[in-house]
């Protein structure tokens, strides 16, 4: 536990340091996805991947790591030779998007994580940790579905409740924490809209965030697998 929680503490002063870095206006110019430079890697990964009889340029990742956060995108392995460098928005960069691959075994496609929900949810995850370490127990308040709770924003000294901004809608979307203390996105807003806008086969049981992955650049980072009931409304689907 302690050993973890200094890891939080290095994540987010990195991810302070990281911001301090850059000029406002190169953060500006980072922090905009393009779909020509999505093209460009992906065009880039195609080419690795077929002259190396099928390995793809990722970096290594323990198993148990959420499906979308699995793959990303080693661009060491990419560059020169396959792509002049990283894109501007990239985070090896400065930019605020990780490049990840989807789809690994079928047709292995890019998408990008949007790492600045990564950062608050360790900024987060700070003020969670010292109030577990106070109080025994985490700041559960309300319960959503089964050991999903929203947080106690008060207890952890917080004007507002937290959100996150989503790269598929812009809203802001609640943050969560499990019986476990994982604390994630709530993208069922998303979801629905998804669900609305586009056709689908999904019925209950099914995790439709393949959904929003399918139909956008991004991925649903730090999230829970989420299905639909029988009203076709989206819920997080339990095990």
């Amino acid at each position: 536990m302690k050993v973890m929680f200094q890891l939080l503490v290095i994540v987010f002063s990195l991810s302070l340091l990281t911001g301090c870095l850059y000029p406002k206006d190169k953060l500006a110019q980072n922090q905009i996805p393009y779909e020509d430079q999505i093209a460009s890697v992906q065009r880039a990964v195609d080419q690795f991947r077929e002259e190396s009889n099928g390995l793809l340029p990722i970096r290594t990742r323990e198993m148990e790591t959420p499906i979308y956060q699995k793959y990303p995108i080693d661009f060491s392995r990419l560059s020169p030779k396959y792509i002049a460098e990283p894109p501007g928005n990239a985070y090896e960069t400065g930019g605020v998007y990780l490049y990840v691959l989807v789809d690994v075994e079928e047709e292995p496609t890019v998408k990008l994580l949007d790492v600045r929900i990564s950062e608050k949810i360790s900024e987060l995850n700070l003020r969670v940790e010292f109030y577990r370490q106070s109080n025994g127990f985490a700041p559960f308040k309300e319960q959503i579905q089964t050991n999903i709770f929203t947080l106690d924003h008060a207890k952890l000294g917080l004007e507002e409740k937290p959100y996150v901004v989503s790269p598929f809608s812009g809203k802001n979307l609640p943050l969560l924490i499990t019986n476990t203390n994982e604390i994630v996105v709530d993208y069922r807003m998303d979801v629905y809209e998804f669900l609305e806008k586009y056709e689908h086969a999904y019925k209950p049981g099914d995790d439709v965030r393949d959904l929003l992955v399918e139909n956008s650049m991004f991925v649903p980072t730090n999230s829970l697998p989420i299905t639909i009931d029988n009203e076709n409304e989206p819920i997080f689907l339990e095990n």
